[in-house]
This record gives structure tokens, sequence and C-alpha cells, in this order.
């Protein structure tokens, strides 16, 4: 009993080093039983060519006048009052499994004060890639501006 636990332990220490990362953490070269490098480009596997990160560029844009808190997530994220009109612009870069089934980005505003006098949510914008892809109908929807990046 204990020569087969023993073996499933060691098993699953060596099958848990077996795992490919994306060359940015681990130098990019693989070795093989001989003790060979080879790079990690050269791999067999038929997505081998495939990128494995796509680069966006996400513009967040929250307006009106005064100060409102904003909650945002893009490259970074965050929670802070800020000065509107607030813009952030970052590079986000997607790993291969986040291009399949995507990566959030979010701009979620506090409230301001309409011309009316009434309180409302400041407006928000997402552009991708220079695009824009999602806003908040100028304050109206409650949820702020959400957007999933694939590819």
């Amino acid at each position: 009993m204990f020569t087969g636990t023993a073996l499933a332990i060691a098993a699953a220490v060596l099958l848990s080093g077996c795992g490919s990362d994306d060359g940015a953490k681990g130098g990019g070269n693989v070795a093989d039983s001989a003790g060979d490098k080879t790079p990690a480009s050269q791999s067999t596997s038929p997505k081998a060519n495939a990128p494995e990160k796509g680069t966006h560029e996400v513009t967040l844009e929250v307006g009106g006048t005064g100060k409102a808190a904003v909650m945002h997530k893009a490259a970074s994220s965050g929670f802070e009052e800020r000065s509107l009109p607030w813009t952030l612009t970052e590079v986000v870069e997607l790993t291969a499994a986040e291009q399949r089934v995507g990566y959030l980005v979010t701009a979620v505003p506090g409230t301001i004060t309409a011309a009316d006098g009434a309180l409302q949510q400041a407006p928000c914008v997402i552009k991708v890639d220079g695009k824009k892809v999602a806003d908040n109908n100028a304050g109206k929807n409650p949820e702020g501006c959400k957007f999933t990046i694939k590819g």
C-alpha cells in the first residue's frame, strides 16, 4: 500500500512539472529527456505558430464635471474618486485562453449632478483599438460600461 501511494505521489510531482508556459516566464526553452534544449516555438502542436497573446489598446472614458467615484478594470483595476472628465488608456495583453473565452473590461462611474439638478450616473465609454464598443447611454444604464474582448 505504501509503495502504491509513494508511486502515485511521485507521478503527480513529475507530471506537475511537465506543463508548458508562454515562454515569457520560463525562458522559452523546453528540455527533452536527453537534456537538449529545443525552442518552445518548435513544438509539434498544430497551433504552435498561433500567437499566444492578443494585444489591444483599451480606453476607458468617464464624462461629466466635478468629481465622481470610478471603478475600472482594463490592464489594471481600481476604485477611486476621479476628477471628470477622466480617461485611462492601457494596453491589454490576452493569454491564449483569454483570446478564446474573453477578457472583461469595465468602467463603472459614480453619480454626478445632471443639468436639471438630479443625480445620475456619469456617462462612460469603452474603446478597444480606437473603436467604441460600449457606453452607458449617457448615464442612463446603471450598470456602467462593460465589454468582453476576444482574440
